[in-house]
């Protein structure tokens, strides 16, 4: 086993994710929840399914495309979405009915900090 490339795997991942759609969905859906443990497994499964799937289609890639131009593809798609995130600014997200909404980065960090301002303010 390459541990230094499973560092580098954790470290990526783990720094990509944070403050992912998927991360405030679980912090959404754990708020509202009265089952946490249930909200943090089904997080876990689904970023360790998303994950399997990323892996295999770029095992498949790496055996067509030449690992420069994989590189190549894989930035040009990240610069689209930073783009897009930075340009439109809004995430899709699913409210308690399952219906697909809209809403800014902003909205959601405002509706965060509020929950975690209640939360506060009903422990003191």
């Amino acid at each position: 086993m390459d541990w230094n490339l499973l560092g580098l795997s954790f470290v990526t991942v783990f720094l990509a994710e944070l403050g992912d759609k998927s991360q405030f969905a679980a912090i959404a859906l754990s708020g509202s929840s009265k089952f946490p443990k249930a909200v943090f497994l089904g997080s876990v499964a689904a970023l360790v399914l998303a994950s399997l799937l990323g892996v295999i289609v770029g095992e498949g890639t790496a055996q067509v495309l030449p690992p420069q131009l994989a590189k190549t593809i894989a930035a040009i798609s990240f610069a689209v979405m930073a783009a897009k995130l930075l340009f439109f600014g809004e995430a899709e997200v699913l409210d308690a009915e399952g219906l697909e909404l809209e809403i800014s980065a902003s909205e959601v960090l405002s509706d965060i900090t509020e929950r975690i301002s209640e939360t506060v303010e009903s422990h003191d």
